[in-house]
């Protein structure tokens, strides 16, 4: 119990002692919970991370999440492994691990637009083009949730695309890879 408290000291003065950690996530804020190799581990105590840092300690790119994008995303089992890592990340959310393939181009890292006011480029696209079915990707953004056209040159949402996780992700680019809960 002492070596325990001196070491919970210790990190807070100097911000190491071995394996002892305090979480600095919003859940766990202080709170001594070990250091973990497993995500499957760390994010059912740490609940929530968009970037797992200490007290995860394990590999960047977990088998776990490599094993499960490849089925997840259909990515082709003779994929170059380095490729799919380098493509790959990964987060907590609500005690799961979830994945993202990059692949072509997807918005991974970004948190998901749901603002229904059209912006500047989809407003000056639609004053272009007035009559146009639909607005591409390159100016609507790659994170808008909202499909949208133009209407006698206004933009208006034609409908919702995407849906949006509890952290502010677009969901359907996240696959939960841990098969707990």
């Amino acid at each position: 119990m002492i070596r325990h408290i001196a070491c919970i000291l210790a990190s807070l003065v100097l911000g190491f002692c071995g394996s002892l950690s305090l979480a600095e996530t919003e859940q766990n804020k202080g709170r001594y919970l070990g250091a973990f190799n497993d995500p499957v581990a760390y994010c059912r105590v740490v609940v929530n991370a968009d970037n797992p840092e200490e007290p995860y300690i394990g590999p960047a790119k977990p088998q776990v999440v490599l094993s499960g994008i490849y089925q997840a995303a259909g990515i082709s089992a003779g994929a170059p492994r380095d490729w799919v890592a380098g493509g790959t990340l990964w987060r907590c959310m609500d005690g799961g691990v979830y994945a993202c393939f990059v692949g072509a181009n997807l918005p991974c890292e970004e948190k998901a637009d749901t603002s229904k006011e059209p912006s500047e480029a989809i407003t000056a696209y639609c004053k272009s083009n007035p009559a146009s079915e639909s607005i591409p990707a390159v100016v609507t953004g790659r994170v808008t949730i909202y499909a949208w056209h133009c209407e006698n040159g206004v933009p208006e949402i034609t409908r919702q695309a995407l849906q949006v996780d509890e952290r502010g992700y677009i969901a359907n680019y996240w696959y939960r890879m841990d098969r707990s809960g």
